[in-house]
């Protein structure tokens, strides 16, 4: 019989791969007890001492069902698209789709960039979910501290939502307000409400200070000046990332175009939008924009 550790594939084991190893089904029972074997789900087992996260559960059930795909939030977060509020659980495992709606995915089957977002914009239960989640994949973003690529185009996301399945009418009208120079979700809901309030700023557009320094303010009133930053602690949570931060606050206000900067934490914009829509408001009518 072979050893159980040289069994395992990437720290896990399935059952039947040691019964096939010639182990007896009661001495397998007995000797991964004794020894700390983790049991992820009937049939396999983690190796002692391994991490037993949410990949590797879902590694364990993709070598017990070969068939097995993750889709919705599991596949979000293997492509690493944000979502507005992250589920409870991870739901979301396909067992038949297209071949050309599947793709590997950091060693796991998974539904594509452009299948998951469809799936989780036909789906989702809000406008801001919605585009918070198609902004995130259509943007160069740095998710878990990892700098990526847009994902998908917004013509593989159109046509996704062009197939009739349910929820795809108001997905693709969700699709329309996506915006691929938003930064952040919270940039991404600041967007929608500002526009819910008659407020259409530019996005991300790219300015110059003096000195010939490149900056893209979050969001820009030209006519009067005005640019509305968004701050989110996640940014800004390093004593490094404060100082660069309040570098660039004092650089952006250098720029010829920039007459006044708001600056809105996240928190703010998720909780009391109104607040936030209601200073722009005011400050733009004091600049006389």
């Amino acid at each position: 019989m072979y050893e159980l550790a040289t069994l395992a594939r990437g720290g896990v084991l399935l059952t039947v791969w040691a019964l096939a190893a010639g182990w007896p089904p009661g001495r397998l029972a007995a000797r991964l007890r004794r020894d700390g074997w983790q049991r992820l789900c009937r049939g396999a087992w983690a190796a002692p001492g391994k991490e037993t996260d949410w990949r590797v559960r879902e590694t364990a059930l993709q070598l017990l069902r070969p068939r097995r795909v993750c889709s919705h939030g599991t596949a979000a977060r293997l492509h690493r698209i944000e979502l507005l509020t992250a589920p409870s659980a991870l739901p979301g495992s396909r067992a038949s789709l297209p071949p050309e709606d599947v793709c590997l995915r950091r060693g796991l089957r998974a539904t594509t960039a452009a299948r998951t977002v469809a799936d989780l914009i036909r789906t989702c239960g809000s406008r801001e979910e919605a585009v918070v989640t198609a902004d995130s994949a259509l943007a160069r973003r740095v998710v878990e501290g990892v700098r990526r690529d847009p994902l998908v185009r917004y013509g593989e996301l159109a046509a996704q939502l062009a197939v009739r399945r349910p929820g795809a009418p108001r997905a693709r009208a969700w699709l329309a307000l996506a915006n691929p120079a938003s930064g952040s979700p919270a940039e991404t809901v600041a967007r929608l409400r500002m526009g819910d309030a008659g407020l259409l700023p530019e996005c991300q557009p790219p300015l110059r200070t003096p000195g010939g320094r490149a900056l893209h303010p979050d969001f820009l009133f030209r006519a009067a000046g005005l640019a509305v930053e968004v701050e989110g602690y996640a940014y800004h949570g390093t004593r490094r990332a404060h100082e660069r931060d309040i570098a660039r606050f004092n650089a952006l206000q250098s720029c010829p175009e920039i007459r006044r900067v708001l600056r809105f934490t996240a928190r703010e914009v998720f909780t009391r939008p109104d607040r936030m829509t209601a200073a722009v408001r005011a400050a733009l009518a004091d600049l006389g924009g």
